[in-house]
């Protein structure tokens, strides 16, 4: 049976086929509920409310993909790309997360039981927002205030609200979010994200409440890694060998730094063993 997951690749593979525009980014979301990708009806109205009330994307085209109807949005992300790296604390620089990739890691989330959603690095809130729509407790933490404003923005368009902290993740006191059952997305790749996630990891174990039921997804890399010793932990053996983490679960998605090659982006779903 042909998962979710793989049917958005395939929509993303099609995309890049057939995609001749030039913008800066590019991105899809289905018009309707279909067979091949099985979004609720009200929550695909959403995730269109939020693309089209974010300024990042200004144009949008109607097509047909894998029998899929779908809309194209089209963007640029510069402006919020250069101010993401302006801070000395800064780890990695603002790129979005898919926003049907975004949805997808929510909805599994909330399959395997977890409660809470900390989206750490969470750039313009996307992840934040579909944890939200699924019916979990959404916080959001990031440390470029003009992303904050976005994502503040987005939310008084959509008129969905969520906790938005803009702060620097490594200093928040986790413990006063009175969370239960979280799951923390941590932003960055391996190779610029360790410092942060290994702040939030080492934050999070140290608490004898969220040590046991916290769950990290971690943003893993297949990119020049074919003779890597860490290739199963997709970039992030160390870390998880560190933390004495176990995987329970990797899921395969498009991200917008994957958008023009074969591969797609692992997301690490661990908890301490």
């Amino acid at each position: 049976m042909t998962s979710i997951s793989e049917n958005i690749i395939k929509v993303k593979d099609a995309l890049v086929k057939s995609y001749t525009g030039k913008s800066h980014i590019q991105e899809i979301l289905p018009i309707n509920k279909t067979n091949f990708l099985p979004i609720d009806e009200k929550h695909l109205s959403f995730l269109h409310q939020f693309m089209e009330n974010n300024p990042i994307y200004y144009n949008s085209t109607d097509v047909e993909l894998c029998g899929v109807p779908c809309r194209i949005f089209e963007g640029d992300l510069n402006q919020f790309w250069i101010d993401s790296i302006k801070h000395d604390t800064s780890y990695a620089p603002f790129y979005p997360t898919w926003m049907l990739s975004a949805y997808f890691l929510a909805l599994e989330s909330k399959n395997i039981g977890l409660s809470e959603l900390i989206d750490v690095g969470s750039g313009d809130g996307r992840i934040a927002f579909c944890g939200k729509i699924l019916g979990l407790a959404s916080n959001s933490i990031e440390i470029d205030e003009q992303l904050s404003n976005l994502q503040s923005t987005i939310m008084e368009k959509t008129s969905f609200d969520f906790r938005i902290t803009n702060y620097d993740a490594t200093l928040v006191d986790y413990n006063k979010l009175n969370l239960k059952n979280p799951i923390f997305f941590i932003g960055g790749l391996p190779e610029n994200g360790e410092i942060l996630a290994e702040s939030i990891i080492k934050n999070i174990l140290n608490s004898s409440v969220l040590q046991k039921t916290s769950c990290f997804a971690l943003t893993g890399s297949l990119a020049k890694r074919k003779f890597d010793k860490e290739q199963l932990d997709f970039g992030w053996g160390a870390t998880i060998r560190k933390f004495n983490l176990r995987t329970i679960k990797v899921i395969n998605l498009p991200t917008y730094w994957t958008m023009d090659q074969p591969f797609t982006t692992p997301y690490i779903f661990t908890k301490q063993s």
